[in-house]
């Protein structure tokens, strides 16, 4: 039997005993090392000579190799990068992928004699000893490259601190076994074989471990395309990687050229390359481009999309049986992860929301944008940044917390969706057979004391609750399913769900995949259709989605296709049931598109069929808007990081923005608009299909014809009031012949009121409003088309052109400032929040605290929760509401 032992030392030619000569003369003059290994075989005779040799001669099996620390990539849908994971920073190539000059390189200085030994070079050991002794230093590595891939073996392998400090002990058996194990590994693999593992398990410094991540981390290239001078420094540094890591110093840097100048010194000893050559890439500067590697969703561009796909691995089954098989095969695994992003959309709704709310703010906005029919998360973004604040500070620009999406998926706990949770009774209303134009007449208040029970078949009845419209203006009246909708009539809908019963709302909203931020049951209360449990944008982003694919609900969805290190692609399918009848949604669709011609977003569009639904919390604590089109759903929602109850939106300054209060149409409407248009931009525009106006339409509310006809009159006698009052002032001004108070004649424009209902002056239907000049007090008109400014003292001013509002979220501080004196200006910055109301301006803003309960407000969505005394936590900035006890009446208003 022979064995490749020893620079090709033939135990059966030349026998045991020249063998054992060899090794003898070798510890003479080497020393420890190779003495150590021989001493079995001189110190002792007969069978102990036998073991000895056997060791070598009956070889154990190779190293079990376990597939390496890889790893993960992250891909938007185009294929780009965007994030990456890894507990090992390493992507493995293949030998043909590695510069020829850093093959030679690192052969060079670590196993001159590689492709001629067989495992264990003798020569090269006793020449590397020496070399070594005569420098004073480590100038020439005395293990061969066989010896050194077994070692990295069994410390990769290693699991715990224990097997690390185990696998690098130096001891004579430890060494033995490192030998015989080279020897195997020469029996098993090519040269070249052996090679390329040793090219991808080596560490290299600075975080970097194969040769490809070292290059991509030292010179920002990828392995084959190593030069002369890089490749040498990356062979440098794989002896002492800690001593030459150039990422923590000078002194590290000096240390890692003078291992550089010695791999070209060396290459030109071998004949490798010329003198000159070497001299010159020796002169040369390191030129490193140190390129930061980091791992995780800190150093992604969309780093809270990132922490849903991470907490999506994390949680699914099929990425390994427990949780620490999962974080293994995420940091370990060299997965190829494509998702769902899309850039443009990415783009589109990030651009949106830094537009109108700030880092800095304590308010925050988040959005997350759904393609109908699959669930593709197109968009996730937050108005903070995605990290820690200085100091661990619980406020500042930063938050860790993906408030986009629900806790299972990093995120809060949510915030109460008011009126978006309308579209759930609207479903569930035509599903039973309610048609287009069916009404009834409500009360101006209402208390849900009875007819309301759980899918558990227990009345949760609220008498202690009153419910208003949006500030509890008006005395009720008859109301269509469309205009309950388009002007969101918080007591329309209480009864609405009542009618149709509180669990089939529920259950409506279940099979539309609502599940609240918090992963605790929905709380199935009288105002659940007012947005009483607390949700996140994506949650309630694919519930719309799903009316946009007329019915079809798809579970959000991140990860669209995963390949393995070895290439196996597996593709995600979308995972999709059918939630409601197309007829139905086609006909929640069709209601839902007017508000934004008849509602509270009309004035604000897309340039394309769209529908939508605002949701104003009780007490301006949270707003919201959720709408969508065929192609792409979102939902946006605002409030205040701090806690939303401790902390509504109500006299705040959001992105340099004052607002008296925020609606869902003043702020996440706008957002929504912005980013809906930039993102669809491109793109065809598809309606929404017609709904089978043979099963929903022809409806009929008593009483509304007449109700309208009485309005309509009422709009023309104020109207032609207003025009009369405007000849007045137009003859009055002519007769002066200059403007009051000594002031030039103000050009203006016309005014178009904001749209709205209900009974306040800048209602839908109205037109302008006076203002009186110098008198310190703006009087909002009931409509009209002029606006008439009275000088101070009562004396008439000259007619001016009316003024035409801007777009929704215009900053009106300077217009005032310009067109009316500072007293004039500062009080209507104080009535109107510095923006006239965008949505309904019947949205008084509820002053002041719960009656029974000082200091706090009660219920969500459009009015509040549940019974009893409400108490609020605060996790990430999102307040979680608890009910407790029995209560006194509550008194509940809420806006659009």
């Amino acid at each position: 039997m022979t064995s490749r032992l020893l620079g090709h030392v033939d135990l059966g030619r030349v026998g045991l005993g020249r063998a054992l000569l060899s090794l003898s003369l070798c510890g003479a003059a080497g020393g420890g090392l190779v003495a150590g290994l021989v001493m079995p075989f001189v110190g002792g005779a007969g069978l102990a000579a036998k073991r000895a040799a056997s060791a070598f001669t009956e070889l154990p099996a190779p190293l079990r190799e376990e597939p390496l620390p890889e790893m993960t990539r992250l891909l938007d849908r185009d294929g780009r990068q965007i994030a990456q994971f890894y507990y090992q920073n390493r992507q493995s190539v293949p030998l043909s992928a590695v510069a020829p000059v850093m093959r030679q390189a690192i052969v060079a200085i670590e196993d001159s004699r590689f492709y001629e030994h067989g495992g264990l070079d003798l020569k090269g050991t006793l020449r590397a000893l020496v070399t070594n002794t005569r420098a004073g230093g480590v100038r020439q590595g005395g293990s061969s490259i066989s010896q050194q891939l077994v070692k990295n073996i069994m410390l990769t392998q290693a699991e715990t601190e224990q097997e690390r400090a185990q696998a690098l002990v130096r001891t004579f058996r430890r060494k033995l076994d490192e030998l015989r194990y080279a020897l195997a590994l020469e029996r098993k693999y090519t040269k070249d074989q052996i090679l390329e593992r040793y090219l991808n398990i080596a560490y290299f410094g600075a975080g970097a471990f194969g040769v490809q991540a070292a290059a991509r981390r030292f010179f920002g290239v990828d392995a084959a395309d190593l030069s002369l001078t890089q490749a040498a420094t990356l062979a440098g540094a794989v002896r002492t990687p800690y001593d030459t890591d150039p990422s923590l110093g000078d002194d590290h840097r000096g240390r890692l050229r003078a291992r550089r100048d010695l791999v070209l010194s060396r290459m030109a000893e071998l004949g490798l390359i010329g003198r000159d050559r070497a001299r010159n890439a020796a002169a040369a500067p390191l030129a490193l481009h140190l390129r930061p590697e980091p791992g995780g969703c800190a150093g992604s561009a969309y780093p809270f999309f990132c922490v849903y796909v991470e907490r999506e691995v994390l949680t699914n089954p099929a990425f390994g049986y427990t949780r620490a098989d999962r974080e293994r095969r995420l940091q370990r695994g060299g997965l190829t992860i494509w998702t769902t992003i899309d850039p443009a959309a990415q783009r589109a709704a990030d651009r949106a929301v830094a537009a109108r709310v700030s880092p800095r703010d304590n308010q925050v906005a988040s959005e997350t944008m759904i393609e109908p029919g699959t669930g593709r998360i197109r968009a996730m973004a937050v108005s903070k940044r995605y990290g820690r604040n200085p100091h661990d500070r619980a406020l500042g620009r930063n938050t860790t917390y993906n408030l986009a999406a629900d806790v299972a998926h990093g995120g809060g706990l949510g915030l109460q969706a008011g009126s978006t949770f309308k579209v759930f009774t609207l479903a569930t209303a035509l599903k039973q057979g309610m048609r287009f134009g069916d009404g009834f007449t409500i009360p101006g208040s209402y208390v849900p004391s009875y007819g309301y029970r759980d899918c558990s078949g227990r009345a949760v009845n609220d008498p202690h609750t009153v419910i208003h419209n949006a500030g509890g203006e008006g005395g009720g009246g008859p109301y269509s399913l469309e205009m309950g909708t388009w002007q969101s009539v918080n007591i329309f809908y209480m009864r609405l769900e009542r009618e149709v019963g509180l669990c089939d709302v529920v259950s409506t909203a279940r099979s539309l995949g609502i599940r609240r931020a918090d992963g605790a049951p929905l709380r199935e209360v009288p105002t659940f259709t007012l947005g009483a449990n607390e949700m996140d944008p994506t949650t309630v982003a694919a519930a719309y989605a799903a009316l946009a694919s007329r019915g079809r609900y798809c579970r959000p969805m991140a990860i669209a296709a995963v390949v393995e290190h070895d290439g196996t692609r597996t593709e995600v399918p979308p995972a999709c049931v059918t939630a409601l009848e197309p007829a139905v949604a086609d006909a929640v669709s069709h209601v839902l598109t007017g508000v934004f011609t008849r509602g509270t977003m009309r004035g604000q569009s897309i340039g394309r069929p769209a529908a939508g639904k605002t949701g104003t919390n009780n007490g301006y604590t949270s707003a919201w808007f959720a709408g969508y089109t065929p192609g792409l759903a979102a939902a946006v929602s605002v409030g205040d990081i701090r806690g939303s109850y401790r902390y509504p939106l109500t006299g705040v300054t959001i992105g340099g923005r004052y607002y008296g209060a925020v609606q869902g149409a003043s702020l996440p409407g706008p957002i929504w608009v912005d980013s809906m248009r930039a993102a669809l931009r491109g793109t065809p525009a598809y309606d929404f299909t017609p709904p089978d106006m043979s099963r929903f339409g022809g409806g009929f509310t008593p009483g509304l014809k007449e109700a309208l006809e009485k309005q309509r009159k009422k709009q023309e006698k104020e109207k032609k009031k207003r025009e009369a009052e405007r000849r007045r002032h137009d003859d009055a001004a002519s007769q002066t012949g200059g403007t009051a108070s000594g002031g030039a004649g103000t050009p203006g424009n016309r005014a178009t009121p904001a749209p709205g209902n209900g009974s306040h002056p800048l209602a839908a239907g109205g037109g302008t409003f006076p203002l009186a000049a110098g008198g310190g007090r703006v009087t909002p008109a009931a409509g009209g088309n002029r606006v008439p400014l009275a000088a101070g003292g009562g004396r008439a001013a000259p007619a001016v052109s009316p003024m035409r509002f801007p777009a929704a979220g215009h900053d009106f501080s300077q217009t005032f400032a310009r067109m009316f004196s500072p007293d004039v200006a500062r009080t209507f910055a104080r009535v109107f929040g510095h923006n006239p109301p965008v949505a309904s301006a019947a949205h008084t803003p509820v002053r002041g605290s719960s009656p029974h309960a000082p200091g706090r407000r009660t219920g969500s969505g459009d009015a509040p929760a549940a019974t009893g005394r409400t108490s609020s936590s605060t996790r990430g900035g999102i307040s979680h509401t608890r009910h407790h006890g029995a209560p006194r009446r509550n008194t509940l208003r809420s806006g659009h």
